[in-house]
Order: C-alpha cells, then sequence, then structure tokens
C-alpha cells in the first residue's frame, strides 16, 4: 500500500486530532495473513477482479460473487470473457452490468474528488453533550471499519446483523471481522420479516448515528425512508456507503474495494496498461474518509448525510497520491 500511504496517512491523522484515535492500533487497515493474497497485478490480490481491455480502454470486473460468475454468460453472450469484452465500449459494458446488478467499472471513470466524502445537511443539528449511539447496519469492511473508529472515539455502537444475510467477514476473515467488531454491541434481527424490520426502524429512531452499506433501494426495501428518519431527531447523522453515491446517476450501482478502486483511479499504470496497487484499496480508503466525516459532523451538531461514495473516495486518494487515470 506504499503508493496511496499519504491518503491512509492523512485520514489518520485527521481521525486522530477529531478522535483521539490511534487507527494504525486497531488493526483493521489490511487484510494481511487474513486471506490468501498473491502480488497485485492485472488480477487483484484477493483473485475476484480483474483488469480486461475492452475496445476503447480497461474495465474491471468484479466476480467475487456465485450469482455474478453465473451472469457472464448472460452479461457477454457467452463463457470468453476476453473476447466478450475486446468488441465492446466500455460504457456500454458497464451499463449491461448495471442492470444485472453486476460490479463492473470502466478504469478512471470517476473525476478527482475529495478525500474526505461530502457532508449533506439534511436536518437541523443539535448540540450533544452525552455519548452517541451509534448504529451499525453495514457489513463487509468499510462500513465497519468506520463503525469501529467510532468506537474507539468513545461511541455506544450497536452492530446489526441480518439473520438471514450475515456478514459474509465473519466467515471468510475472522480474526478482521473480530477487530471491525468486538467494540459493538450485538442485536441479530430477522430482516426477512415485518417484525425484523419492525424492529430495525425502532432502533434506527433511538441512534444519533446510521451507518448503512445499502443502496437506497436497499432502505425502501426495509421501509426506511431517508428524509423522515434523518429528520425525526434533530442532529442525527447518516453515514451511506455505497459504490457510487446514494442519490443520482450510479445510485443503482453495485460496487466492491477493487473495482471501486479501478473505477477512481486509484491504481498503477504500466506501458501495457492498468494494474491494481493492493487488495481492495476503496474499502480501507473509504472507511477512513466515512469515519473522519462522521466525526466531523458530530462536532458540528449533526443533522447531515455522509455520502460516502466508494470510487469518489478512491478519486479522492487517487488524486493526493498523485496517480493518473489510466484507461
Amino acid at each position: 500500500m506504499s503508493s496511496i500511504a499519504p491518503a491512509l496517512e492523512t485520514l489518520c491523522r485527521r481521525i486522530a486530532e477529531l478522535g483521539g484515535v490511534e487507527v494504525t492500533a486497531l488493526g483493521i487497515l489490511d487484510r494481511a495473513g487474513q486471506l490468501s493474497l498473491a502480488a497485485p497485478g492485472r488480477v487483484s490480490p484477493n483473485g475476484a477482479c480483474r483488469l480486461v481491455r475492452a475496445a476503447d480502454g480497461w474495465i474491471a470486473m468484479n466476480l467475487a460473487r456465485d450469482e455474478d460468475r453465473e451472469l457472464v454468460p448472460v452479461w457477454l453472450g457467452g463463457e470468453d470473457i476476453e473476447a466478450g469484452v475486446a468488441g465492446r465500449r466500455r460504457r456500454e459494458l458497464v451499463a449491461d452490468a448495471e442492470l444485472l446488478g453486476m460490479p463492473v467499472a470502466s478504469v478512471g471513470e470517476i473525476a478527482a474528488a475529495p478525500l474526505e466524502p461530502p457532508r449533506l445537511r439534511m436536518a437541523a443539528p443539535a448540540l450533544r453533550a452525552r455519548r452517541p449511539k451509534v448504529l451499525d447496519l453495514s457489513a463487509l469492511w468499510a462500513g465497519p471499519m468506520c463503525g469501529a473508529i467510532l468506537a474507539a472515539a468513545g461511541a455506544e455502537v450497536v452492530r446489526v446483523e441480518s439473520l438471514s444475510r450475515p456478514d459474509p467477514t465473519r466467515i471468510h476473515t475472522p480474526e478482521l471481522f473480530a477487530r471491525l467488531n468486538g467494540a459493538k454491541a450485538e442485536l441479530a434481527l430477522d430482516l426477512s420479516r415485518d417484525e425484523g424490520k419492525a424492529q430495525l426502524r425502532a432502533s434506527i429512531r433511538d441512534a444519533d448515528v446510521v451507518i448503512t452499506s445499502a443502496r437506497a433501494r436497499g432502505l425502501a426495501s426495509l421501509g426506511i425512508d431517508l428524509p423522515t428518519a434523518l429528520g425525526a431527531r434533530p442532529g442525527r447523522v447518516w453515514v451511506a456507503i455505497t459504490g457510487y453515491g446514494l442519490f443520482g446517476e450510479g445510485a443503482m450501482r453495485v460496487a466492491f474495494g477493487d473495482d471501486a478502486a479501478a473505477a477512481g483511479g486509484l491504481i498503477r499504470s504500466t506501458p501495457d496498461g492498468p494494474e491494481f496497487l493492493g487488495d481492495a484499496l476503496a474499502d480501507p480508503v473509504t472507511g477512513l474518509g466515512a469515519a473522519a466525516a462522521a466525526l466531523t459532523a458530530l462536532a458540528k451538531g449533526g443533522g447531515v448525510l455522509v455520502d460516502a461514495a466508494m470510487a469518489r473516495c478512491a478519486a479522492g486518494a487517487a488524486t493526493l497520491c498523485g496517480l493518473g487515470r489510466a484507461a
């Protein structure tokens, strides 16, 4: 990660200033020793994401899930990935993947962005003299990292896990899972049932900070109306971890750490094409950026949405580190 060290160090210093947290001591910045990771190249270190040349440049396709691998013939019209991608333009490939819910990105598609995600004013601020209550509804890496940092900063964090869709990190990287979630209380809910959704909404009503890693459609399926949820509690901070933003163009797109990093240009340019720089780099960059933005929002009275789009956070890191937007 040496190439993106300036971005990580900048965010860690910001968090130390805001919350007094030494992030490096938490052991949550990488997955070394947790997964079998190869050297970064045209294929990501975890082996799930690859960079493939299209007719007008490069794309990143992430096949981490069984359903994505099964959809390849539908997406490309055949099993041969290289041949299926080579004759098509990137915009068309990304658009078709979006319709199928596949994590595919055009390399360097996101322009320069701020390192810390934006804070959007959504409700009135409020003074807060007590320990903030955080409800962490996120999964995988970036969102739970944000929750872990808030817990280390003194917040009371409750982690919600769906009984019907448990966090894959618990199984695949149990040590990292423990580091990310060990300081949080746990609330297990069956979110496939109306009773579980009602319990979730009741828990949200009492929270000063809510962390999610679902798209707007996923929140709506749980009966959560974001403007209403934000306005119901003065000073609330909502941290939304998504691939390309909670609203607007790209709000329906799926993304994970490697393809989002490629979208933001957080990659290495070589004469033969782009290569990955490290393991799922958009995750730690987004987790740090979201935590910094949340701590800033709390210090200013809250009432904001932290729109932590992974691809934009990656673009912010790439900009700070002087990386070119290889296409």
